[in-house]
């Protein structure tokens, strides 16, 4: 057991930290293995040493965070032990004061994890940023909300949004309408991410003028995209072939974020993920940015995090049960290679490859130049045919 008493400069500050009827005090007691006890501005923490430590760091952290006029939130408790709990020297200021815009409904729209303020920090200061990692990570919602804050700074003319349009494992038939109206399903989350950004009477504006765009990733082609925020979202789902040619559209004064979670490829079969080619043949160049999430990194429901390290654990059970079973066979890119050890090939993970030695065959037989040679016997003479009308 160990305890720590300390105290704060401003009451009134402090009150905020421990919130409504001590709310925020009860979370870091249910988080952390400790008890805080106050009066007035002091407080005393006893506990598990290491989670008292962690407990103090963040009501300190906290208070400052407060004192800049921050309105904590329980969200951003449970988001500050968190962070303190994976990196105990992470300053809370830098992302909880990081704020990328301010959402129609009043909020700031900031990171949440050190990985979305390494995404943030990557998009401010690269032209191409790859965001991979599963669903509920914020990859799109950081996205566009840098887009807009770009294009409200005028750092941007126009903000193109792009997706592939390619059904989630089920056919759903003839869509009715115009082409627009096809393809608007597959586009919603797009817009109900952009309608958080802004009003939706800009929002409708600026899509009427053709400021912000919304298009299937095949209306791509052939055009030169300059002065534009570009987001490509559900990557994974793009070919290697329609990467290709949507990296290429990138123009002077632009930008372009690639969004997808290679763990959900609806592709058909023998057709490569062309997000997981591209982030690995172009990681490490000059101006490209990788940005990989993990389960940590989940900002949805608490369900939600629970949900992807339950999937996470049963994909790695059955990998291994399937490699035990055949040490050759391809699962997600894993070989097992002969003499050769694991190796682990960051391809698409329908990708044909096989590292299995070729089976030698039969010898081929030897040539033999006439049927008499192959079976020893003497086959009859066949006279040549006379041309007709030559008398006999």
């Amino acid at each position: 057991m160990s305890s720590q008493s300390f105290e704060f400069d401003d009451t009134n500050i402090a009150r905020s930290v421990f919130g409504h009827r001590d709310e925020f005090l009860r979370i870091i007691e249910h988080e952390l293995t400790v008890d805080i006890l106050w009066k007035g501005n002091k407080l005393t923490i006893t506990g598990d040493p290491a989670d008292a430590v962690i407990a103090r760091n963040v009501l300190v952290q906290l208070y400052g965070i407060v004192a800049d006029g921050y309105a904590l939130a329980t969200t951003d408790v449970t988001r500050a032990i968190s962070l303190l709990k994976e990196a105990p020297d992470t300053d809370l200021r830098r992302i909880f004061l990081d704020s990328v815009i301010t959402g129609s409904s009043g909020r700031n729209i900031s990171p949440k994890t050190l990985t979305q303020k390494h995404y943030v920090d990557a998009i401010r200061n690269h032209p191409l940023v790859f965001g991979i990692g599963p669903a509920g990570t914020g990859k799109t919602y950081l996205a566009m909300a840098m887009a807009v804050s770009a294009l409200l700074k005028r750092k941007v003319k126009r903000i193109v949004l792009a997706r592939p349009a390619v059904e989630a494992g089920e056919k759903l038939g003839f869509l009715p309408g115009d082409l627009q109206e096809k393809v608007n399903p597959y586009l919603r989350p797009l817009y109900d991410a952009l309608n958080e950004m802004l009003d939706f009477e800009k929002a409708s504006q600026w899509m009427q003028r053709g400021i912000i765009e919304v298009a299937p990733l095949a209306f791509m082609r052939g055009r030169t995209l300059n002065d534009s925020f570009i987001i490509l979202d559900e990557a994974q789902n793009a070919t290697r072939e329609q990467m290709k040619m949507f990296l290429t559209r990138i123009g002077y004064g632009s930008s372009a974020v690639v969004t997808g979670d290679a763990s959900q490829i609806d592709l058909i079969e023998k057709q490569t993920s062309g997000l997981t080619h591209a982030s690995r043949i172009l990681e490490g160049l000059e101006g490209v940015s990788v940005v990989r999430f993990e389960e940590v990194d989940v900002v949805r429901h608490p369900l939600v995090r629970r949900v992807v390290a339950a999937y996470d654990r049963q994909e790695a059970l059955e990998r291994q049960q399937e490699l035990q079973e055949d040490p050759y066979q391809r699962d997600r890119g894993y070989r097992l290679r002969p003499e050769r050890g694991p190796r682990f090939e960051n391809r698409g993970w329908n990708e044909p490859r096989d590292w299995r030695p070729e089976q030698a065959g039969p010898p081929a037989p030897a040539a033999v130049e006439n049927a008499a040679e192959q079976t020893g016997e003497e086959l009859p003479k066949v006279e040549p045919l006379k041309p007709e009308g030559e008398a006999e």
